[in-house]
Parts: C-alpha cells; structure tokens; sequence
C-alpha cells in the first residue's frame, strides 16, 4: 500500500487528529505524551513517509541534542574504531552524533570546532591533534559548550580519559626483555602528548632492568602517516646493514605495520619461533593488529572503558545522567593489556 505524503509538521499533525505542541513533544520525548496519543501518531508514521527536519529542529532550541566528535583521522584505525563505538554509545543515550576529522592539520581543526559551535551541539568529545593544535581555539570550545578529551589533550582543566603509557609501555617492554633481547625503541614524530609519555616509559623500564636503552629516533618531521615513515625507517637501515638489534618495539600499531612490511621486502621472517630474524612489537592493538602476517605482538587500549568513561564523563557534564552526581574526574589513565601474537 502506497504511503500517505506529508510535507510540514501541520499537515502531519491533521492527518493524525492531535495538535502541532503535541506532535512537537512527542518528536522531543515519546514518553512524555499519554499512551494512546503515542500510539496515534505511531501508526500514523507507519502509514505515511513523513520524517521530522530534526536538523532545523535542534537549531531553534538553546541546547541540541547532537554532540560533537572531533579526531584528527578518521583514516587511523584506532580513531576509527573509538568513533564507531562513541557514535554507538551516544545514539543508545538519545544523541545524535556529528563527526569530524581534522586531517591533521591544525586549520581544519579549528573549522571543525568553529562548525560545532554553530551547529550548537549540546557537548563534543575530542581528541585534538596535540602539538600543532592552536590552544586558542579550544579555548573558545570549552567557554561555549562542556568537553571531554580522549586519547590526548590541551593543557588545562578540561576532563581527559586515555591510556596509561607508562605502565603499558613498561608491560611491553618487561615482556619483550623476559621472552628473548631486549628491545630497541622506534620512535615517532612528537604528534602529541602520547608520543614522549611512551619514549620516557621505555628508557625508565630499560633501565630500570639494567638493560640499555636504544631509541632510534625518527628521521620525519610532523607528519600521521605512520606506515610510511615505518616502512621508509626499516628500509633505510636494512640497506646501510645499521639495524641495532633483532628486537623492536614501535610507538604504535601503524608504524609497525610499515616497519613489518619493510622487514619483509629484505627477505626477513619476522616471529618468536628458532629460525626467525627479528621481532617486532608495538602499542594501540588497532583492529587490523590481529590480521597482518604474522600477528602483531602488542599493548591493547581499553577501547571499551575509554568510551564508556568519556560518554558517561560528559553526559555528567550535561545534567543528563540518572546515577548520582560525583565530583567528575580530570584525569583518568586505563591501563593496557598485553596481547601476545606470532611476530614477538
């Protein structure tokens, strides 16, 4: 049977016998008009292909129901994968949410957040890009609307959730010094806080086992694009025959990505087994760790506590929350997981 057409709230509010206000309230909470007016207007929906502009509609309210998320790329797997589970959560909670990538590049971050303030969304979750973020303009976010970072932060008072280097670094790094050499460390560009939290850990963990600590610094200026700079470093070294040692741990999961394929192109079996030239770890455990050949030994972030912390974080911020209120932590580091694979 063909559906009825309806073009205005008006005309839809005819057709099911109720008034405008009513309709209006039901769009705003089904729950708050009686019983049998919900079921009215609900299977006059079923009946015709009308759909509320909930888009004009949140403008006209002071406050929306749609939250800002802002990462710096959406192309890096473990954004991506805090993104699906932040939309998830927040769509379960009743919001609507509106994401954003910065591309890593701090002019696009500052559009995105200037977009956010003019769509008026109730609340943003935020992972800013770090060091080449301008501080001003989450300045400007956090006087208008209330924040939570994730992963890593602007300096203030704003409330951060993300992992614990130290300790997942120093896990790793006690593993990899208990299975077989101890590790050399390769680094990354200094994008954010995340990347000299790591580099600290494994010295003090190096160290602190009475083994040597050697960094190999990255030889690429600012820059996400890890796998690259992963593949051209392992390349490099392998050709000039410089590779300190037979066992590395990379900053995260994609500069291993790189660094195992260009481990791969010299002819180099990479695994824990008698026979393999070289091991490989990292820290992040991206959804795609699991799939590269063979398996990537690696930290794994609390992908599921980040989300549920920084969610439930920020609907306190809002009022909108039935658990009772408690002072709102600033600062809460999760730990990682060790996840033993195939390649260390």
């Amino acid at each position: 049977m063909e559906k009825l057409t309806h073009k205005t709230m008006e005309d839809f509010a005819k057709s099911c016998g109720v008034s405008r206000p009513t309709l209006s309230k039901y769009f705003d909470d089904p729950t708050s008009v009686k019983p049998a007016t919900r079921a009215l207007i609900e299977a006059a929906l079923r009946s015709s292909d009308y759909q509320p502009n909930l888009y004009a509609r949140n403008l006209n309210r002071k406050r929306t129901r749609n939250i800002g998320i802002l990462v710096p790329a959406l192309t890096d797997p473990f954004y991506a994968e805090m993104v699906n589970r932040l939309e998830l959560r927040l769509r379960n909670e009743g919001y609507w949410p509106i994401v954003f990538s910065s591309h890593g590049l701090p002019e696009l971050e500052a559009e995105a957040v200037n977009t956010m303030l003019s769509l008026k969304v109730a609340g943003a979750l935020v992972a800013p890009l770090g060091q080449k973020s301008d501080p001003r303009t989450f300045e400007k976010l956090t006087q208008n609307l209330p924040i939570v970072y994730f992963d890593t932060y602007i300096e203030g008072n704003t409330p951060f959730i993300g992992n614990d280097n130290y300790q997942s670094v120093a896990t790793i790094v006690e593993y990899l010094c208990r299975s077989g050499e101890a590790p050399a460390y390769l680094d990354i560009p200094h994008v954010n806080h995340n990347s000299p939290e790591r580099l600290a850990s494994y010295i003090a963990t190096m160290e602190a086992a009475g083994c040597e600590p050697l960094v190999i610094s990255t030889n690429a200026s600012y820059t996400w694009e890890f796998e690259r700079i992963g593949y051209e470093q392992m390349d490099g070294l392998l050709r000039a025959k410089s590779l300190p040692r037979k066992t590395i741990l990379c900053a995260n999961d994609r500069l291993a990505f790189g660094v195992m394929a260009g481990a791969f192109a010299h002819g180099l079996k990479i695994g824990r087994k008698k026979g393999d030239n070289l091991r490989i770890a990292a820290h992040d455990d991206h959804p795609l760790s699991r799939y590269t050949c063979p398996p990537l030994t690696t930290m794994a972030q609390d992908f599921a506590a980040m989300t549920a912390s920084s969610v439930s974080t920020l609907l306190t911020l809002l009022g909108d929350t039935d658990v009772p209120t408690q002072p709102i932590a600033r600062k809460v580091s999760l730990g990682g997981t060790l996840v033993m694979r195939q390649s260390a």
